[in-house]
């Protein structure tokens, strides 16, 4: 489905993506994950054929791009991270418009704007503007736009940035839909759980390279201990100082809380239980835990 080789872009002195290789399978969801300034935009632009590579292989439906982006682009949808619907627009007039892009008959696509409707939760706001809608439904009529085309492929970036859970969770379901009908996705996403449940494999991008790439619960287990126990409170200091010398967890501190990550939970817990100031946290390891321990805790702008 998606083939990419040794793949290389410069912007003056700065190495944005350096030497990726990436492959994608028919029918899976890949996530693609890094903190700002990854390289993931750079790399989403070279496979849709936006930003021609230095260096390397692309091969999106088996055609070479960018020498062949306009026929790939005519098989595939894109979901980018701001909406850019059209406010003059209705739900249904968006829908119109854009299927007109792809030369799809009034009378074909009719049948077809009646399904996405329905998929994306949308058939009473059919003739509702968008200005008017919810963040929410703007998201999911982004979708359905995105799939007018019937694509093979659909590239969403951050697709359920800044919505509630409630429509967070109807984004989620209908992506899974999409899988399970066998729909090709690949996504960007800065939540963690988002990757976690919805894709078949992650990789983790970094400073141009990518630095993992496996399902995410082998990623979990191959980079991190099974056990973290979040510590935080009044005696923090004190504690993190009595527990220099152990060998029994690996901890890392942020701001005002210390993340140990250990195989066997229980001596530390209850050590923790038996003082009075300070709380704490038991969690299994997730792939937070994998992101931050590969790319770093740093806050990156």
């Amino acid at each position: 489905m998606v083939n990419i080789e040794r793949l290389c872009k410069t912007y003056g002195e700065s190495r944005v993506v350096d030497g990726v290789d990436l492959s994608v399978q028919r029918g899976e969801c890949l996530g693609l994950l890094g903190p700002n300034g990854a390289g993931k935009t750079t790399t989403l632009r070279m496979l849709l054929g936006l930003t021609a590579p230095d260096a390397g292989v692309v091969q999106v439906l088996e055609l070479p791009i960018p020498a062949q982006a306009r026929a790939m682009r005519a098989r595939i949808g894109v979901v980018p991270q701001m909406d850019n619907l059209d406010p003059d627009f209705s739900v249904i007039e968006n829908l119109r418009g854009y299927a007109s892009y792809f030369g799809i008959s009034p009378r074909s696509i009719e049948s077809r704007i009646e399904e996405l409707l329905a998929f994306a939760a949308l058939t009473n706001k059919r003739h509702a503007r968008t200005e008017t809608l919810s963040g929410g439904m703007k998201r999911r009529l982004s979708l359905a736009r995105a799939l007018v085309n019937d694509p093979e492929l659909v590239v969403l970036d951050e697709p359920t940035t800044g919505l509630d859970p409630q429509a967070r969770q109807l984004i989620w379901q209908r992506l899974r839909r999409l899988v399970g009908e066998g729909t090709t996705l690949i996504l960007t996403t800065h939540y963690m759980e988002e990757a976690e449940r919805l894709c078949n494999r992650v990789a983790i991008m970094d400073h141009g390279r990518i630095l993992a790439l496996a399902p995410p619960r082998e990623l979990i287990a191959q980079c991190v201990e099974q056990n973290v126990i979040e510590v935080y409170g009044p005696g923090l200091d004190a504690w993190l100082t009595a527990s220099e010398s152990t060998d029994e967890a690996r901890i890392e501190r942020l701001g005002e809380t210390a993340f140990c990550y250990v195989a066997n939970e229980r001596p530390i817990i209850e050590e923790l239980c038996a003082r009075h100031d300070i709380e704490f946290r038991h969690r299994r390891a997730n792939l937070e835990d994998v992101f931050l321990k590969l790319t770093g805790r740093d806050l990156r702008d």
